[in-house]
């Protein structure tokens, strides 16, 4: 058995998945972490590891994914492990360091060696379906890591993104995430862009599903953002959109190297909220960044009360060398980006409280996705993409009719009608 474990957002996944594709044309590839002692009880050698690969995500910095590389290595010494996905060089330093004999690999290298497997049925969940449109970015800001293993904007063809979707639908997935390291700047390169695209698999794919829009970068979506307003009017779009900010203040953003603006952002969430009633924003936030003052940091905290995103990603700052920040003068103390980090939660948590409260009373349909973290709960996703708690263990792709009975910063409470 191989075990392919993937960290961080949904196109690491995606990846994840690809990779398991084509290594299940040789070997049994499971996505869960191995049960130790079921294994170590075992006499059956299909159930030994032959090996790990480790897609792993280096974003928030390394920690996270040294921790997974010696769990696996301290539980299973024999095997031999592969680490793939963002993995910049001071990363696989690290990780040699703590572990020798570990390898190296990435999707692109698996696919050298062998075609992915025709079949669409080997996914983390037989309900979602993960969809990479694009690879890389047209940004290089001043704290990612990320392009410096991604690259530049490498836009996947329409008309193979169209087939994918088309299959995955016909295999039984009621949710479709389309998904890469900057969705927001797909076809910038081959003369489209996301709305297009969009509209391309709404037109060409029939059934019933949903599709979940992946990160976009602000000044990206305002050369197209009427079409792609027009697109959330089909309702087989989740209303839904991730559009990264990271900071209230333009100063922290010029000294970032983000190329858009506070109000660029601002004029995109309030063009979508004012258009969809209880639509879901979601954006990123990076606090400590160095020369934050605290006039910037209260900049941010503004935002977040004026636009009032319901899903808010909140990052303390983290130096990568290699990328320009790393030497930036004006570092913030760790103490003062744990107290900011902690303040922006509150801040966020009471507007995402606020937010949710609107949908109590509310009848909807929704579609059951995993077990909740609460015992004898399920969670489903709404028309927007909310998440929805359940009391029971329904089973996933589960769809029902609900009403929404409570509220809390992080999901809706409902009981089945």
């Amino acid at each position: 058995m191989i075990y392919v474990l993937s960290q961080g957002c949904a196109a690491n996944f995606g990846d994840g998945e690809k990779i398991a594709r084509i290594l299940s044309q040789r070997h049994r590839v499971s996505f869960s972490y191995p049960d130790l002692a079921q294994i170590n009880s075992s006499s059956e050698l299909e159930q030994q590891p032959e090996a790990f690969f480790l897609n792993v995500c280096t974003v928030k910095g390394n920690a996270g994914a040294l921790k997974l590389l010696n769990k696996v290595h301290s539980d299973f010494p024999e095997a031999p492990i592969y680490i793939t996905g963002c993995a910049p060089k001071d990363f696989k330093d690290a990780a040699l360091q703590a572990v020798p004999a570990v390898k190296f690999s990435s999707l692109k290298e698996l696919e050298n060696h062998m075609a992915e497997a025709g079949a669409t049925t080997l996914r983390e969940s037989p309900f979602v379906g993960i969809v990479n449109i694009e690879e890389g970015c047209l940004d290089a800001c001043a704290f990612c890591s990320t392009h410096l293993v991604k690259g530049r904007l490498h836009s996947f063809n329409e008309d193979f993104i169209v087939e994918q979707v088309n299959r995955l639908v016909s295999d039984g997935c009621a949710e479709i995430q389309l998904t890469g390291q900057d969705c927001a700047c797909y076809g910038f390169d081959t003369g489209t862009n996301l709305a297009e695209l969009v509209q391309k698999i709404l037109v060409k794919v029939p059934g019933k599903y949903k599709i979940r829009l992946g990160m976009g970068n602000p000044r990206h979506v305002l050369q197209y953002s009427e079409a792609l307003l027009d697109c959330f009017s089909d309702d087989r779009i989740y209303k839904f959109i991730h559009l990264p900010v990271q900071s209230g203040s333009d100063n922290v953003l010029k000294a970032m190297g983000r190329r858009h603006s506070v109000d660029d952002y601002r004029v995109l969430a309030q063009a979508f909220c004012e258009r969809f009633d209880k639509f879901t924003l979601s954006t990123d936030l990076i606090v400590g960044f160095p020369g934050e003052s605290e006039t910037d940091y209260l900049e941010t905290e503004a935002l977040v009360r004026e636009t009032r995103p319901s899903v808010c990603n909140i990052t303390r700052y983290v130096a990568r060398p290699g990328t320009p920040a790393y030497s930036m003068p004006q570092a913030v103390a760790d103490s003062i980006k744990h107290e900011r980090s902690a303040r922006l939660a509150e801040v966020f948590q009471q507007v995402a409280l606020e937010n949710n409260q609107k949908w109590i009373g509310c009848e909807e349909t929704v579609v059951t996705e995993k077990t909740g973290y609460r015992a004898k709960t399920t969670i489903a996703r709404n028309a927007a993409y909310r998440p929805v708690a359940i009391a029971g263990t329904i089973p996933p792709g589960t769809e029902l009719q609900v009403k929404i009975t409570g509220a809390e910063p992080f999901a809706l409470l409902a009981e089945p009608i």
